[in-house]
């Protein structure tokens, strides 16, 4: 039967409508295998983007297989024996400290991580006294990262490599405030290695992770730099990369490498509310790996550097207050007598705003900019006082934390004795320039009773049960008192910048 006009009008119009969504697909297609195409043509009245020539590293590759198989041979599977004493659960598997947790994160681990399985994991403690992470090599003589919660309380380490060898390791160092640790492999030299970027990726380069999730050795994944400097609350000088490439239990001290085979970033947590894969996933960012494995390379520790100043985040207020044009920058509460910073002439009131000619956002990036330097290290500090713009030069003590920091659980008691455990490492205020009064916490476990109350580095703690402490044994003291008078917690009034609290800290024990 013959078609009518109108009916072969409108096929034909199907037909360049469906002609017309397969060339669409095509060029997505194509695209995305990394030939170039021209956009399709725009409205005589839109604004058309700037066109500017996509490079090869920029665009996504056809297939990740040269890049996986030149750098594969380089990462390693940790397999780790831990002491007698140590728990199963001091990997980190616990809920994340939501004081410390970004705003924009925070309400996701309320929904989905408390009171689940999940929360701000760290891969991987298992129990019978065993771990598994990750590792790569760094060089042909056996040197190899991989993240501190791996090893913690380590007693035998060995590598499994990529051709299937098991050899033992030996733990050279730790850095525990950026979760980084540094092996040597003696035996079987030399190894494959990779190499770390020199350059910091950009959100939206393509990455890939290698490792060794739930145990299953050499595993690839895929994705994208999702956000750079993120904040997390695992420690002080968080600056993390977040990625988007799968990453699960057991990929923890593993590497991201950029298109170009180079280590961007040392994977070592992940925000899930069942401890799997959700698209959050964050690595320790290579310019920091490098600063702290020279160190741990050159001397088994890492020493930072040391101004000796009390500070707190510029707000608005406090900028309106003080005639800044904007909210940025570190205002000084204090500069400890004979520390650096006052020697140097900074004081109370002083708004830090730049370290070496570089902008200093907030308190925090101070405190990242100061502790990636060395002792003795010369800087110079821009700071405005009294609206004015002033220079100071400053040379670098070293951090006290680095030397003079006992933690408040280490209190001589012998092997099997039950301890209470705040996840607080503390050091005398009148010995780091914090004051006369009472003890200065240098260090929170953010899985811990004592975050999670929110006490934070910084913090001078008081009084503990109603007495004043001055020394870590006064707090030990105090903290036995309340056990033997059968208290589930203990009371602390607390200083910061903020003012004078009570706050009142659950006692969790633990069996050696």
């Amino acid at each position: 039967m013959p078609q009518t006009t109108e009916t072969s009008s409108e096929t034909r119009r199907f037909h360049r409508k469906a002609l017309a969504s397969v060339a669409a697909v095509t060029l997505v297609a194509t695209g995305a295998l990394g030939t170039a195409f021209l956009p399709p043509s725009t409205p005589a009245f839109a604004q058309a983007l700037p066109q500017t020539p996509i490079t090869t590293a920029e665009h996504p590759p056809g297939s990740f297989a040269p890049i996986v198989n030149r750098v594969k041979p380089g990462v390693v599977s940790v397999k780790v024996k831990l002491k007698d004493d140590a728990s199963d659960d001091e990997e980190g598997g616990g809920q994340p400290n939501l004081q410390n947790v970004p705003p924009q994160l925070r309400e996701f681990f309320r929904r989905f991580g408390e009171g689940g399985p999940g929360g701000m994991q760290r891969p991987q403690r298992h129990g019978g006294g065993a771990a598994q992470g990750s590792g790569f090599f760094i060089s042909a003589d056996g040197y190899v990262v991989t993240n501190n919660h791996v090893v913690n309380n380590a007693k035998t380490v060995e590598v499994t490599l990529d051709d299937g060898r098991t050899l033992p390791a030996k733990i050279i160092g730790t850095d525990p405030k950026t979760d980084l640790a540094l092996l040597k492999v003696t035996d079987g030299a030399p190894f494959p290695y990779v190499k770390l970027a020199h350059g910091a990726p950009q959100v939206g380069d393509w990455v890939v992770a290698i490792g060794n999730p739930f145990g299953l050795g050499g595993t690839v994944t895929a994705g994208i730099v999702s956000a750079r400097g993120r904040d997390i609350g695992a420690g002080p000088y968080d600056d993390f990369l977040q990625i988007d490439a799968p990453i699960n239990k057991g990929n923890s001290g593993g590497p991201t490498f950029n298109v170009s085979g180079e280590v961007v970033g040392v994977n070592t947590a992940i925000a899930s509310p069942s401890g799997g894969n959700v698209g959050l996933a964050f690595a320790i960012p290579s310019e920091t790996v490098q600063a702290v494995v020279d160190q741990l390379r050159a001397d088994g520790k890492v020493a930072r550097g040391y101004l000796g100043l009390q500070i707190q985040p510029v707000t608005k207020d406090i900028a309106d207050s003080l005639g800044l044009d904007k909210a940025k920058g570190a205002l000084v509460n204090s500069a400890q007598d004979g520390t650096p910073a006052a020697k140097a002439g900074l004081k109370a009131g002083d708004v830090v705003q730049a370290v070496n000619g570089e902008a200093v956002t907030d308190a925090r990036e101070l405190s990242r900019k100061i502790a990636s330097l060395k002792p003795g290290t010369k800087v110079d500090l821009t700071y405005v006082r009294s609206g004015k713009t002033e220079t100071a030069q400053v040379t670098l003590g070293t951090l006290p934390n680095d030397t003079k920091v006992a933690s408040a659980d280490d209190r001589g008691g012998r092997r099997g004795d039950s301890q209470p455990r705040l996840g607080l490492s503390l050091a005398p205020a009148s010995q780091v320039g914090a004051g006369q009064e009472g003890v200065a916490v240098m260090g929170v476990d953010p899985d811990g009773p004592a975050a999670a109350k929110g006490i934070q580095e910084g913090d001078v703690i008081l009084d503990v049960g109603g007495q004043p402490v001055s020394t870590l044994s006064d707090v030990a003291t105090r903290i036995r008192a309340a056990e033997s008078d059968g208290r589930k917690a203990v009371l602390m009034r607390i200083k910061n910048d903020k003012g004078t609290r009570f706050v009142a800290i659950g006692l969790q024990t633990k069996n050696g």
